[in-house]
């Protein structure tokens, strides 16, 4: 039986690129170039990169990218777009739980939830975690965003949603949110690039900056910076608040 995000995905690659969410690539871009200090021979894995928007605007400045995604139909709509502005981008198709890369890359970055933290178990989502873990080189840099369970203690998560959607984006109706999992269950409806209309039972897991450290923390990372991850203009100086729905996470891998 499919999963919630599995059937969520397919045939969505051109109805996803129009989500209000998806629209802060050049700048959430900018960001994670002065990360990586403008080094462009440093290597990226962007795990979780759907229709490739990070991946391709990254390969455009430069860099050599490898962008995985559990969805074919979303790897279909990445590579013609790729094609299309006359690049080539690696693109694979892997489950973030199961990732072969060992010690490969400088750089693994999951932007926008990606696969984390979408999956039905706490246990999934740290097995996203150790396999980006894995796939870095000593002293590698993981870079993503995630939900901020500080959010919906104090603001509804249905309201917010409803007010950054425009006219087409999918909608998000009878939000529970769950004090003793941080999880979200909703019901997620979208029309998909044929004109199907889905209606998906779905939840995601939520997270508070503590757990994230600790988490990081098993996995070998220090240097871990948490701050509020806003659309299209990340920084290190935008202090994570209630008011922020994610955070942006920044943490270095220990060197052997």
């Amino acid at each position: 039986m499919k999963q919630w995000y599995e059937s969520l995905f397919e045939n969505y690659g051109k109805k996803y690129d129009e989500e209000s969410f998806t629209q802060g690539t050049a700048g959430e871009s900018d960001f994670i170039e002065k990360e990586l200090n403008y080094n462009k021979s440093l290597s990226i894995i962007d795990i979780g990169c759907g229709t490739g928007r990070h991946s391709i605007e990254l390969t455009k400045r430069g860099y050599q990218v490898t962008g995985i995604d559990l969805s074919e139909s979303q790897l279909k709509r990445a590579r013609e777009k790729a094609v299309e502005q006359g690049l080539h981008v690696d693109f694979q198709k892997h489950d973030a739980r199961q990732l072969p890369f060992k010690g490969e890359f400088d750089l693994a970055m999951m932007i926008c939830e990606a696969a984390f933290p979408l999956m039905e178990t706490d246990e999934m989502n740290y097995e996203i975690l150790r396999n980006a873990a894995a796939a870095l080189k000593p002293d590698g840099k993981l870079i993503f965003t995630t939900l901020n369970g500080l959010f919906p203690l104090f603001h509804s998560i249905e309201k917010f949603c409803a007010a950054g959607a425009k006219e087409g984006n999918a909608s998000y109706e009878k939000n529970s949110f769950d004090l003793m999992t941080f999880r979200d269950f909703n019901v997620t409806t979208v029309e998909d690039d044929l004109g199907i209309r889905k209606e998906l039972k779905c939840n995601e897991r939520y997270y508070v900056p503590p757990e994230i450290t600790w988490l990081l923390k098993s996995l070998g990372f220090s240097n871990i910076y948490i701050c509020g991850a806003k659309l299209g203009a990340f920084s290190r100086d935008d202090c994570l608040s209630i008011d922020d729905f994610e955070m942006l996470v920044i943490a270095e891998k220990h060197g052997n």
